[in-house]
């Protein structure tokens, strides 16, 4: 199909402030899909609250306002600019949220403005917790135990039946941010609340804790008529338990043998084609490192943090061919930029590693604690491209500004603990403890 010509005019929401623990990959594919609307000879209608984004710059759109990102605002642009489209998922976990509240309180059919790329009842079926559930029942895919919960007495009551430790997920937010592990009903008394609270709908997923099981990431694209492709596959260094964000990620895949790639790859095409993505997704997976048995984390309907970081590690445009199909093309009619000859339908593949290494800020908040878990605390990242992993992980490691060249972490002189003590800690220093323990001897068991 080509370019959809009942497309006029696109608002476009940006992601709002860069926060602690959120970095700048959404105004990195925000400029991008300006650009390609532009081409596309569309007007372009922006709000952003950050003046400092690339997105608010004004060559990038024909009207920029820089408002707080609430329904209340997105209500009046529209009134006023009445564009026929919105494109809510290149903004973050923030521009789906208000289209998807806007669309729920039934504004957008009111003012005529339709939803471009992923419609809502596909993302409500990726992001509510009890319908993404339902979804992956129907077509076999495994979750972990787990169960909803809208009061902190329900939470208790989930985790009792399903037993601890549990974590906890709260609805809408980004970055984990709400969400920890409770190892006992006290733990999870707090933890409960505060996810309820940062939950925009005041509701939570309670789930039985799988440590250490290898956490892995498709980013895949669908288009409109069904096609669909895994853009880039990506194995966390740390397991289950850790935010994606706060993990050293290496893409390519590098300990799955070939059975278990093709089975979670196949897992992460069959979830976007059932939930009926439209545009780029990411599907996360935890894989039992002594069986096949797996399980579905979640599914981000969206444009996000590993979005950038595949789309950079590739070569292949996630925000622009995401755009692109929101405009109405599928994936072979879009032409590939860097070999000018294929379409977008092809897989990119890679003879060479790609590591990301988060960057945190614990040097400047010396009393912050340095545990990782759930949420994210890296408020930035670096990423390396070598032959071999090991080139690539020293690359990271010289490229983060950590002020070290090799894994030889400096002896802290307040932390006298035992290496054995250490390498239980999940902590930023887990890299390099881990490289202590295996030169002064340790046995990789």
């Amino acid at each position: 199909m080509p370019l959809d010509t009942s497309i006029k005019k696109v608002l476009v929401i940006g992601s709002g402030p860069i926060v602690i623990g959120q970095a700048a990959e959404f105004d990195y594919a925000g400029a991008q899909a300006c650009r390609i609307l532009k081409e596309a000879g569309v007007d372009v209608v922006l709000c952003n609250s950050n003046p400092a984004t690339i997105m608010t710059d004004q060559a990038m759109a024909d009207e920029i306002y820089l408002e707080p990102l609430t329904t209340e605002t997105i209500k009046r642009i529209i009134k006023k600019e009445k564009p026929d489209s919105i494109l809510a998922g290149l903004g973050g976990q923030t521009g789906l949220t208000l289209a998807m509240q806007l669309d729920k309180e039934g504004f957008l059919e009111e003012q005529g403005v339709r939803l471009l790329g992923t419609d809502a009842k596909a993302i409500s079926r990726a992001e509510d917790r009890e319908l993404f559930k339902e979804a992956m029942a129907e077509i076999g895919q495994p979750v972990i135990a787990s169960d909803i919960a809208e009061t902190v007495e329900g939470a208790l009551e989930v985790a009792e039946r399903i037993g601890y430790p549990v974590i906890v997920r709260p609805a809408f937010t980004l970055g984990g941010a709400g969400g920890g592990a409770a190892a006992n009903e006290a733990e999870l008394r707090i933890i409960a609340q505060t996810g309820l609270d940062a939950s925009p709908i005041t509701q939570i997923l309670v789930e039985r804790a799988i440590f250490g099981w290898k956490e892995i990431e498709f980013e895949t694209m669908r288009d409109g008529v069904g096609n669909v492709i895994a853009v880039c596959s990506m194995e966390n260094f740390d397991p289950v338990g850790v935010h994606t964000g706060d993990s050293i990620v290496v893409a390519p895949t590098q300990t799955l043998a070939d059975k278990e790639f093709q089975m979670l790859r196949k897992a992460s095409l069959d979830i976007i084609t059932h939930l009926g993505i439209v545009g780029g997704c990411n599907v996360q997976l935890a894989l039992n490192p002594d069986s096949f048995e797996y399980a579905v984390i979640e599914v981000n309907p969206r444009v996000s943090r590993s979005s950038a970081l595949a789309s950079k590690a590739t070569g292949y445009p996630i925000a622009k061919i995401t755009t692109k199909i929101a405009l109405g093309y599928t994936l072979d009619e879009i032409k590939n930029d860097i070999t000018g000859k294929t379409c977008a339908c092809f897989e990119p593949t890679i003879d060479y590693i790609v590591v990301k290494m988060p960057k945190w800020p614990f040097d400047k908040f010396a009393d912050a604690s340095r545990k990782l878990g759930t949420q994210m605390k890296a408020t930035g990242e670096v990423m390396a491209i070598a032959p071999s992993f090991e080139m690539a992980l020293m690359k990271a490691v010289r490229g983060a500004e950590v002020g070290l060249d090799s894994l030889n972490r400096k002896n802290d002189p307040e932390d006298h603990a035992p290496i054995w003590e250490r390498l239980r800690r999940v902590d930023d220093h887990r890299l390099f403890t881990i490289f202590e323990a295996l030169k002064g001897g340790t046995s990789i068991d």
